[in-house]
């Protein structure tokens, strides 16, 4: 009959729905460390690439960004549980042991390494948990680059020279002076020592503003580099002489320590034939700084806006100037992280990654309850165990 109707075939879905791995951002539990990994436009681009994002609430605030720009961008909002109970935890300083005790098992930590953070009932905690952990700044490429660690003291380099030129410039509680390019007017002297990426940065930064840039590095090689990327003419390049060096420090109005080859102590003798009111900054990430450790230290993660000034201080050093601008840092961790996570989903798992990647498998420290870092080997007590091993017969 016209009006019967007859079975038709219908195509069935029979694939599983993927379970999308989720990220969680919990806030940075530490008073040295004030960086944020990620902005709301990096979280939104993870997103589209198929991850869920689950943030404490508020855990943005030290970068000046609202909860409703993170959940604008697809980010659901949590609590410190939820957010260190997820697939992949972005967590820049060291864990606590209560907070390493909330990862679920088998969870992937990105952090950055901060030995001298580390603790050693966490790293235990980390290893019963079955944990691998994954330090960014050791992170590198296929062109032995460390995209993480290059940017952050980039930033470091940028951010003292900075600041720096903001404390001479008060004139409260500095000299009231500018670095420079006054005409007829002598420029201000910066010492730069060391020739990493922070202390071109630094310099760079110096030029710009008119100083005089000294640069010290027993390293030749680096420091021939260094001049050449910063131009043979503008730079004062030396090796570290201790008497031009000497000379250096006495005339510099600025300071700027960065990691050398064979530490080196400014002793008080030194320090003690500085400018009144010279700035120091040390970049080596150190608490305390290892250049002179006579001075007086101001960490600029921990600092109030009075603080930050001289005041009455014959000579002043500063650490940690990148926690001083979390937001940049921020933007720029999170352009590095997309590329990290784009290695990830290519490779199918971040077992797989470490497997496949030699620069993500030498920056794992934990895995899979082992450690795999000599350091923290040591820091946690037990018997360091190759990561090799694992991957190739897993």
């Amino acid at each position: 009959m016209a009006n019967e109707f007859s079975p038709m075939e219908e195509a069935l879905k029979t694939a599983s729905v993927q379970r999308r791995v989720t990220i969680g951002l919990p806030t940075p539990a530490s008073a040295t460390e004030r960086r944020f990994p990620l902005t709301p436009e990096g979280a939104a681009m993870l997103i589209e690439r198929g991850f869920n994002l689950l943030m404490q609430r508020g855990a943005a605030a030290g970068i000046h960004f609202s909860d409703d720009a993170y959940r604008r961008a697809g980010v659901e909002l949590c609590d410190r549980n939820e957010a260190l109970a997820c697939d992949i935890v972005l967590h820049l300083p060291a864990l606590t042991p209560a907070d390493a005790g909330r990862l679920r098992k088998g969870t992937v930590l990105l952090s950055l390494l901060h030995l001298d953070q580390q603790d050693p009932m966490a790293l235990r905690m980390l290893l019963k948990r079955h944990i691998i952990a994954i330090a960014l700044d050791l992170v590198s490429d296929e062109d032995g680059n460390l995209p993480f660690a290059d940017i952050l003291r980039e930033i470091d380099g940028r951010a003292a020279m900075a600041i720096a030129s903001s404390l001479l410039a008060d004139n409260e509680h500095g000299k009231g002076i500018l670095l420079g390019g006054i005409a007829g007017i002598v420029p201000c002297e910066v010492t730069v020592i060391g020739s990493d990426i922070a202390a071109r940065s630094a310099a760079r930064s110096a030029l710009g503003l008119g100083a005089v840039v000294r640069m010290f590095d027993n390293d030749v090689y680096r420091l021939r580099a260094a001049l050449h990327e910063l131009g043979h003419s503008n730079v004062i390049g030396s090796a570290l002489h201790p008497r031009v060096f000497a000379g250096a420090l006495r005339t510099a109005d600025i300071v700027i320590a960065t990691p050398i080859r064979n530490p080196l102590e400014i002793g008080t003798d030194v320090v003690a034939e500085m400018k009144r009111g010279v700035i120091a900054f040390d970049l080596t990430n150190s608490p305390q700084s290892p250049f002179f450790p006579s001075l007086e230290c101001i960490d600029l993660a921990m600092a109030r806006p009075a603080d930050v000034g001289p005041g009455d201080a014959v000579r002043t050093c500063y650490v940690n100037a990148g926690s001083a601008v979390p937001r940049t840092a921020a933007m720029a961790l999170s352009t590095t992280l997309l590329t990290l996570f784009e290695d990830i989903v290519v490779c199918d798992g971040v077992t797989n990654a470490l497997r496949l990647n030699n620069g993500l498998r030498r920056a794992a420290y934990t895995f899979l309850g082992k450690p795999v870092h000599p350091e923290i080997a040591r820091r946690a007590g037990v018997r360091l165990i190759d990561i090799n091993l694992f991957l190739n017969f897993s």
